[in-house]
């Protein structure tokens, strides 16, 4: 079965929101989730918090907003950009990119230079670039020029969208996490439209900064306070050339939802996430998580007193590159599945162990 984005999606994944800068991106989810919500609200961190319910309980659903980019760090006599990494990239991903930055006057483009392999001896072309060895050319030919376009501190993306590369799979840049952040908001959608769950306010939070160590969700997760925190992220798909299974586990694209099993995770969530999986036919895999994730599911168990944390991943091949490649099943499959979740919670169910 064919699946089409949708225009939520669709407006948020056309959004540049570098970690910091999550302006656009936050625009996007005032303007779906606010019409709906029966509460919602912002923080100083650029957190957003829509709710469903009126509950003394709380599920809290965190999908992160904030996508890897660059920060510019200075300007040189010729009018070059030089910059420093918000979040982590492969460097041998950076060269010859076409960017956005984000400058008060509005979007400047330019592109990522290095110098050309032709120019390079043999030891040059076997290595790694810096960050410092890279730049970004805007087309200026003085500092001054430069200047009157781009500040230091201003950040940038890779100009790149979403595009279709067959039936349901999509490549694009930030599928991490806006995929996640989507999943996070529909499901609220859907829970609203029927009825919401009378033993729990449902509250789902799209979270800042992420990318430089889950610090929206810790302003987030103690405000909310919830019992239940179901965190949405990305996971690698490892179904491609060259990957071994026996170390890094087998997760197809379009094979459906990854639940994630391990100490970051609670278990009696983890039970619940696959029952509903199974009593409403959504595909779904099973990830081995061994120590704290590198999501916001690491900041939700840990909160006050701790919270009943759940992981849910959508499958990602080519992370963290202009060219992220998702299925659109998944991430049907875990908007799916975080509402049958939170809609089967009852008041007296017991997530202590």
């Amino acid at each position: 079965m064919e699946i089409k984005p949708g225009k939520f999606l669709e407006e948020l994944m056309a959004t540049k929101a570098p970690t910091g800068c999550e302006y656009q991106a936050t625009a996007a989810i005032d303007a779906f989730a606010k019409p709906f919500a029966d509460e919602y609200s912002r923080d100083v961190l650029g957190n957003r918090f829509a709710s469903v319910g009126s509950a003394q309980k709380t599920i809290m659903f965190a999908g992160h907003i904030d996508e890897i980019g660059l920060i510019i760090s200075h300007i040189d006599d010729k009018g070059f950009l030089f910059f420093q990494q918000l979040g982590g990239h492969d460097n041998i991903m950076l060269s010859g990119r076409r960017v956005a930055i984000l400058a008060k006057k509005g979007v400047v483009r330019g592109v990522t230079g290095k110098k050309a392999v032709h120019l390079m001896d043999a030891k040059e072309r076997k290595e790694v670039p810096e960050t410092h060895q890279i730049w970004i050319d805007i087309g200026a030919s003085s500092k001054e020029e430069a200047q009157a376009l781009v500040e230091i501190g201003d950040s940038a993306v890779f100009e790149c969208g979403l595009e279709r590369l067959s039936k349901n799979r999509y490549a694009a840049r930030a599928f991490d996490d806006k995929a996640g952040a989507y999943c996070a908001f529909e499901a609220l959608r859907r829970i609203k439209e029927k009825g919401g769950n009378p033993d729990f306010k449902i509250t789902a939070v799209a979270t800042s900064q992420e990318e430089i160590g889950t610090r929206g969700a810790w302003t987030a997760s103690y405000s909310v306070n919830p019992q239940i925190g179901i965190a949405i992220d990305v996971e690698h798909a490892t179904d491609f050339p060259g990957c071994d299974a026996r170390k890094n586990g087998l997760i197809k694209l379009g094979a459906g939802v990854v639940i994630s099993r391990g100490p970051n995770i609670n278990p009696v969530v983890f039970d619940r996430l696959v029952e509903c999986a199974k009593a409403n036919n959504i595909p779904y895999q099973v990830n081995a998580e061994p120590r704290p994730t590198g999501t916001d599911a690491r900041i939700l168990q840990m909160t006050r007193r701790g919270v009943a944390t759940g992981l849910l991943g959508i499958p990602l091949r080519y992370m963290h590159t202009p060219a992220e490649t998702a299925d659109l099943q998944d991430i049907e499959s875990c908007a799916a599945l975080l509402a049958a979740f939170a809609l089967s919670v009852k008041n007296d169910d017991d997530f202590t162990f």
